[in-house]
């Protein structure tokens, strides 16, 4: 009876969590909100979205077309500030692309490779082998152009950021295997941008979002709005879907190895419950003519 109290008292205030976030995330407590984030120090004001990915569970897979579609994002807009410095091109192969493709693709970007036969740097076409350049000589010049602080890079950004989700939703999380923090948060960042409530005030050049982790608002202003970038396969061009496809291609840059890692995974669960078995069959079988 005991645990059956405690279950429906652990229902209770999950419904109750998820009642008073939506309320929230409606707008009529965002300046209640922010003001008792403010007061705590805790960001971010909202926990971010839990967004349907393909590649979630622990039979989740990549949509290629997706990560297609949130290369293209990148390209036509986050690559005008952010680097992938840890991402060769020539992992743009497991998206789909052909290898001639590869080489075309790489090509539209210059590298400063050196130096040459006299001593010095020289700037080339990109090849496959290369990397994602910052759009910045270097991290002084990053700064210098973005009021001080340099963009960061986005190789590992689906990795390194998210929100701890808190009790009880971490214990879910382990059974789950919930690893989309990353992307929840990029999704709900993009799409956060709001104006901030009365009684709200924000510094000077910067913009509120309540989805961010660092404050009540960030220097960048919101990157993308709908019918930015073109799709050539007819998908919806609008905010949310550039936030998702570009949120599916950071994670994959993080962790292109994923669904190999999956798959990893599901053969040593299955092998460890057949060998528990077998340990099990064998143990029965030895001392089932002994006395106890």
């Amino acid at each position: 009876m005991k645990k059956l109290v405690t279950s429906i008292a652990l229902i209770a205030a999950l419904t109750g969590y998820g009642a008073s976030a939506a309320v929230a995330e409606e707008g009529h407590d965002l300046a209640a909100a922010a003001e008792h984030a403010a007061a705590a120090s805790h960001y971010p004001i909202f926990k971010p979205h839990n967004v349907e990915w393909s590649f979630a569970g622990p039979f989740g897979k990549y949509d290629k077309g997706q990560l297609q579609r949130g290369l293209k994002v990148y390209k036509e807009v986050c690559s005008a500030c952010h680097s992938m410095n840890l991402v060769p091109y020539r992992m743009l192969e497991e998206l789909g692309y052909s290898e001639d493709q590869v080489k075309a693709f790489a090509a539209e970007y210059e590298v400063q490779d050196g130096p040459n036969a006299d001593g010095e740097m020289y700037t080339r076409k990109a090849v496959p082998s290369d990397y994602f350049p910052s759009p910045f000589p270097n991290k002084e010049a990053a700064a210098a152009a973005n009021g001080g602080a340099a963009p960061p890079d986005f190789s590992l950004i689906a990795k390194a950021r998210g929100v701890e989700r808190g009790f009880p939703l971490f214990i879910f999380d382990i059974f789950t295997q919930y690893q989309e923090g990353g992307p929840d948060y990029i999704y709900s960042l993009l799409t956060g941008y709001v104006e901030p409530p009365e009684g709200v005030e924000v510094a000077e050049g910067t913009h509120f979002n309540p989805y961010f982790a660092g404050a009540a608002a960030l220097a960048m202003a919101q990157p993308i709005t709908d019918d930015q970038v073109t799709y050539d396969d007819g998908t919806s061009q609008t905010l949310d879907q550039y936030a998702k496809d570009v949120a599916a291609f950071l994670m994959w840059a993080a962790e292109p190895h994923l669904e190999e890692r999956k798959r990893t995974g599901f053969m040593v669960m299955v092998f460890l419950v057949i060998f528990s078995s077998l340990v099990y069959l064998t143990k029965k079988s030895v001392y089932s003519n002994k006395e106890h």
